[in-house]
């Protein structure tokens, strides 16, 4: 039975999923963009604003951290999903940018049950990263998220709702504790006053998007039969659970995480595409068995323009690594794959694929799950004839170079999973859509 006890056949209703394969950066700005003119609902399910995604339209593009991609689709909902952690001056900053640029957002919903990130959580981040490594981008969102686990000093954006004395109080309750144990770990002090009076001012802002989404979401696929597009932030790779522990982010990441992030329940799920670069990239610390420090890697990281769209750090690049697909792809189901940035692997003589690593002089086939253990992967080639030209302007899976087209059917093959959508360049256009 479904909602409101109606048979499951009454619903033609559906919810894709659309996650990325690696570690971010997959071009999933791009991909939910491009899908965005189907659907009716786009749902960002997971992470803050550490994660960035670039959509381009004609000329125009935007970099943003928090508002879902549907924003050249102003009568599309968007949506920030309870499984996010929300920064209220990054969202009232995109959607002052989005709409001085004239977008319209008067279509997005904040989860009524999604936490808030303070200044608190972004200065205990900053702390916390020096006394251990991990490549955080210091935007608080592991203390956030610690908060939302801990239950007890946590706000949420339904809180933005309450009377002004009430929230008021609620802040000083928490910033009383966050102020002692800032003092315990000789962390640099705040001002509650400055906080709260900020907050107060960007809730009115916030306030009119605050919605109960779970019932909207539901509500839409079932007995609207709407369309609904859920977007996952960051790649698999680095979910809490799944990931290159402790070299991940906070929240969950794959699959499951799409119905836990935004209260659509999983049997509504009918398609999950999986996103994945025509080669490797990671940003931060953590064990990488493809990383290529030499000409090659230079040159993947200038044709790809591969600078992270949160931090503007260098992103590391590697070569095509199957055991990593392999593992990914199973864990989220994964029904069709987007391959992206084919273009920047224009120009090479060869291109290399990892099909298995070497661990302790043994060959291993399946991901390791434990870092340690990745770190002492070595991978285990195969090599496939390069192509050149410029295939910015193919849009039938036929007129791509000769290699170009087999190393997509050698990953198709490779994966057993059917490359739906290949990405020939930067621009909603440069899409090639078998």
């Amino acid at each position: 039975m479904r909602f409101y006890s109606l048979p499951c056949f009454f619903f033609p209703m559906s919810v894709t999923l659309i996650l990325g394969l690696q570690w971010g950066d997959e071009g999933k700005g791009k991909i939910v963009d491009l899908f965005g003119k189907d659907y009716d609902y786009i749902v960002r399910f997971n992470g803050g604003d550490n994660a960035g995604h670039t959509v381009i339209s004609g000329d125009e593009e935007f970099k943003l951290h928090l508002v879902p991609s549907g924003v050249f689709y102003p009568d599309k909902v968007k949506v920030i999903g309870n499984g996010v952690v929300v920064n209220p001056d990054t969202l009232v900053e995109e959607i002052e940018m989005v709409e001085k640029r004239g977008y319209s957002m008067q279509n997005l919903m904040v989860s009524s049950c999604a936490n808030l990130i303070l200044p608190w959580h972004r200065a205990m981040d900053g702390a916390l990263d020096k006394s251990g490594k991990i490549g955080t981008t210091k935007k608080g969102i592991g203390p956030a998220y610690s908060d939302k686990a801990s239950r007890t000093f946590a706000l949420r954006a339904c809180d933005l709702l309450l009377p002004e004395a009430e929230l008021r109080a609620k802040v000083e309750k928490i910033a009383e504790h966050k102020k002692k144990l800032f003092a315990a770990f000789d962390y640099p002090d705040f001002d509650t006053e400055q906080i709260i009076a900020n907050l107060l001012e960007k809730a009115k802002r916030i306030k009119p998007h605050i919605q109960d989404t779970q019932f909207i979401l539901n509500r839409a696929a079932s007995v609207l039969n709407k369309n609904v597009m859920l977007e996952g932030a960051q790649g698999a790779l680095l979910d809490i659970d799944h990931g290159t522990f402790p070299y991940v982010t906070s929240s969950n990441v794959t699959a499951g995480a799409g119905c836990t992030g935004s209260g659509v329940a999983p049997d509504w799920i009918s398609r999950v595409v999986g996103i994945t670069k025509a080669y490797t990239t990671r940003v931060g610390e953590g064990p990488f068995p493809t990383e290529l420090s030499d000409e090659t890697g230079e040159q993947l990281r200038k044709a790809g323009h591969e600078f992270g769209t949160t931090t503007g750090r260098p992103r590391r690049c590697g070569w095509l690594d199957l055991v990593m697909l392999r593992y990914t792809c199973m864990i989220n189901g994964v029904t069709e794959l987007a391959f992206t940035k084919l273009d920047v692997l224009s120009g090479m003589k060869e291109l290399k694929v990892c099909t298995a690593y070497e661990i302790d002089g043994k060959k291993v086939e399946d991901w390791p799950l434990q870092s340690e253990k990745l770190a002492k992967a070595k991978p285990v080639y195969e090599t496939l004839p390069g192509f050149s030209g410029d295939i910015t302007l193919c849009r039938d899976i036929d007129t791509l170079p000769e290699n170009a087209l087999g190393y997509v059917r050698y990953v198709e093959k490779a994966l057993d999973t059917k490359v739906k959508t290949v990405s020939v360049g930067p621009k909603r256009e440069d899409t090639i859509l078998v």
